[in-house]
């Protein structure tokens, strides 16, 4: 073990670490089934994870307000763009390295909010856990002010390959723009590199894409190689779907660094985006009994106490304890020939949007399933989303006040 490796491995684990890496290096399958030493857990849960959607909402409902057609859709890559930091890098920079989150139970749920503020409208967060074998995570982000709706659901395949951790995302996510207007968001495949240090980290690679609006845009990612190259970087090109020239220009290319800032380097000039402004965490709603105790904070908090005091043994005995609940429960369920039910999505084996955008811009698979809101809103959302509103106008109150 290197000196460096040892500096970022705690004593007490490098004996385990050690064992995590043999592991990884010999498995054939999918990854997300080992499970890792204590310390290179995180204290959240996947579930929370779809906040980092909407942790800049100002960039979220701008993309209501931008003019239909090349501008809009300007508006929704430029949205996307400034999400990248906080779901894929801002873990290192708050915890020093990146951490494997815990994996949902089947059924965990999370809710949250954002506030209006300067009339951007509230922000409403739902998340669900739809599947455990394999995870599969849904959620729903909606600011009705402004007719937005962000419907998605994603899942990991995880391989090894030359020293690092290969996760190919599995999902999609639909934008609505009022009721006539979806954007198809496909999702990066990351790589993690770093592991042989204890200090893993993120980069994003290959390409996704933003379909709709009457524009195609891919994105490609590259990052840091051995010899060359700089960290976190792509290269984004739109272009009009065919029969949908209009009077913009024919081509896009924006390029720079999706952690830090970008510029147009054709089709227009100047600065395209930039996320050094601070983010907005997401507020959880308050819990009740409707919400129930898989709510992700309330169930894992002993499991979170433990990981950020240091305290494993606490930590890995009661993610023990909620991981054995689970598989009886299942056991239960099949020896009744009952199975869990959904509480706000179903499932449907063919999304018809994605597989008309998938066609327009040639994206593999040419067909995904996906599940569907409900439109079910716990009623506690309506107090949150009262308070959001409250603190919205404070907010707004202060600002003319200046």
């Amino acid at each position: 073990m290197s000196t460096e490796e040892a500096s970022a491995v705690p004593a007490s684990q490098r004996g385990s670490w050690t064992s995590f890496l043999k592991s990884i290096a010999s498995f054939s399958g999918d990854l997300s089934s080992l499970t890792a030493p204590p310390f290179i857990l995180s204290p959240t849960s996947l579930t929370e994870f779809p906040a980092y959607w909407c942790e800049r909402p100002d960039y979220f409902a701008a993309i209501a307000d931008a003019k239909p057609g090349h501008d809009r859709a300007l508006a929704v890559l430029r949205w996307f763009i400034s999400t990248l930091k906080d779901q894929y890098t801002s873990r290192n920079e708050e915890l020093g390295s990146e951490k494997k989150p815990l994996n949902p139970v089947l059924g965990e749920v999370f809710y949250g909010t954002w506030p209006d503020k300067n009339g951007r409208g509230a922000t409403s967060l739902l998340v669900e856990q739809v599947s455990h074998h394999p995870p599969i995570t849904a959620y729903v982000i909606e600011n009705k002010t402004k007719r937005l709706r962000l419907v998605g659901h994603n899942a990991q395949k995880t391989s090894f390959s030359s020293g690092s951790i290969i996760v190919k995302q599995i999902g999609h996510a639909l934008l609505s723009v009022g009721d006539t207007e979806h954007f198809l968001i496909t999702l990066p495949k990351l790589r993690i590199d770093g592991l042989w240090y204890g200090s893993p980290y993120i980069e994003l690679a290959d390409t996704s894409y933003i379909v709709g609006g009457g524009h195609i845009c891919s994105i490609e990612y590259k990052g840091k190689g051995y010899f060359s190259g700089k960290s976190h970087t792509f290269k984004a090109t739109v272009v009009p779907m065919p029969g949908h020239g209009g009077a913009g220009p024919r081509e896009i290319v924006v390029e720079g660094t999706w952690h830090e800032n970008s510029r147009f380097t054709k089709g227009g000039a100047g600065s395209f985006h930039e996320v050094h402004e601070h983010k907005e965490e997401v507020e959880p709603v308050e819990w009740d009994a409707e919400i129930g105790e898989y709510e992700t904070r309330r169930l894992w908090f002993l499991v979170a106490k433990g990981i950020r005091e240091g305290d494993f043994e606490l930590a890995s005995r009661e993610k023990s304890r909620i991981e054995n609940e689970q598989r009886q429960r299942r056991k239960d369920e099949a020896a009744e020939g009952t199975s869990w039910q959904l509480k706000h999505f179903d499932h449907v084996d063919n999304d018809p949007i994605y597989e008309q955008h998938a066609r327009t811009a040639k994206i593999m698979p040419p067909a995904e399933d996906t599940y569907v809101f409900k439109g079910h809103w716990p009623a506690a959302f309506a107090g949150a989303l009262a308070k959001a509103e409250a603190e919205g106008q404070e907010v707004g109150s202060r600002f003319f006040r200046v």
